[in-house]
């Protein structure tokens, strides 16, 4: 059983910046690490998390067309989970999941990746960046109550 981050009475939020660079993706992870370290957050749920977060990083990296692009990450607690948001100005390029691939295919199951790691995901267009996140749900520590799971 993972471990159980703290639920508090306000909303929690962290969020980074990095370029738009093959070599920072590495960094975002291992920065997702630490905040969900600081945050207390472990096990399966921190592994997931910060798989979700190198996938949608290195998405932002690879399919992100603005030259000299940052990419900003953003780690949120939000109702009974915690929301993940990796954002890139390339607002006019939204994700979706590769229907079908073929042997020869280079890539392409990421999106797939983050349906089965996440609750739920999905990705909008904002007036200057597009936002592709994902939800994880966080359990509650035992006889607290307010997050059926």
């Amino acid at each position: 059983m993972p471990a159980l981050a703290p639920r508090p009475s306000h909303p929690r939020r962290d969020s980074f910046r990095i370029p738009k660079r093959r070599r920072h993706v590495p960094e975002a992870r291992a920065e997702v690490r630490r905040i969900l370290k600081d945050w207390a957050v472990g096990g399966e749920l921190a592994d997931d998390i910060a798989t979700v977060a190198t996938e949608l990083v290195a998405n932002a990296v690879r399919h992100c067309q603005v030259p000299l692009a940052e990419i900003e990450v953003t780690l949120s607690i939000r109702g009974c989970g915690l929301l993940l948001e990796v954002a890139d100005p390339d607002r006019g390029r939204l994700p979706a999941p590769r229907a079908e691939r073929g042997p020869e295919a280079d890539g392409g199951l990421g999106l797939v990746l983050v349906a089965a790691l996440a609750e739920r995901w999905g990705c909008e267009a904002r007036p200057f960046t597009k936002s592709v996140w994902a939800y994880f749900l966080v359990p509650s520590p035992a006889g607290e109550s307010g997050c059926d799971q």
